[in-house]
């Protein structure tokens, strides 16, 4: 005897695409791993425009594993302080630099570069503590990454009167972070009147931290002068 059987509809094939999570009334993709990681890379470099710069080789040729910063301030007493450091090169504008120069008075050096947002946000404040802090006091800049243009273009917008170095090789930033830990663009660093390191700010700083740090090194010096109105 035969048996007449209705044929069964076909199974569906298991689909290979993206997993899809159920629901009432539907079904609800997965987060693609892809958007995720997209996802994770803006807000990450938000959090970084608001403290630090930082490239995981190190700014130009320097492969120092720069890391984030935070403006945190640290300082050292006389004698805790290492041997002196000289810092040389040549700046944008052709200027030779040799801080061995300004021993008897403090140096002030600062990391950067053109497209760094901590960067421009503390120019100002730099620039105008520069020009009121003429007595006894060097500002220069170290920059690893631009080329003459647009590194002349960031000082002329900021009105930056002090001289920056051309580090593209990384040496004059290699020379610093033997004596300090520079880890972040932008970096402020005071010597004092010995040219050895005695602050460091690590991430963007103000002109009020700058010039606090300032006059505690003068006074650690014995080089006090009245801090500047304004």
């Amino acid at each position: 005897m035969v048996t007449n059987r209705t044929p069964s509809a076909p199974r569906r094939p298991v689909s290979q695409g993206t997993p899809r999570l159920r629901r009432h009334g539907g079904t609800v993709p997965r987060p693609r791993p892809a958007r995720l990681a997209a996802l994770a890379a803006v807000l990450v470099a938000g959090a970084l425009a608001l403290t630090g710069c930082t490239s995981s080789s190190g700014n130009g040729g320097g492969n120092l594993g720069f890391v984030q910063g935070d403006g945190s301030v640290k300082t050292w007493t006389p004698s805790e302080r290492s041997k002196p450091v000289t810092l040389t090169g040549t700046a944008f504008d052709g200027t030779k630099v040799d801080t061995s120069a300004w021993r008897g008075d403090v140096v002030v050096v600062n990391t950067w570069y053109a497209g760094c947002a901590p960067c421009r946000k503390e120019a100002p404040d730099l620039a105008s503590l520069a020009s009121s802090e003429k007595d006894g006091v060097h500002f220069v800049g170290i920059n690893s990454t631009d080329d003459a243009g647009a590194a002349e273009a960031f000082q002329r917008t900021f009105k930056i009167t002090y001289p920056s170095i051309s580090d593209k090789s990384g040496s004059v930033v290699a020379t610093l972070q033997g004596v300090v830990p520079v880890q972040a663009v932008p970096t402020t660093v005071v010597l004092d009147a010995d040219g050895r390191v005695a602050a460091r700010v690590l991430g963007a700083t103000t002109k009020t931290t700058l010039a606090d740090l300032i006059s505690d090194v003068r006074a650690s010096d014995g080089t006090a002068t009245a801090a500047p109105t304004s």
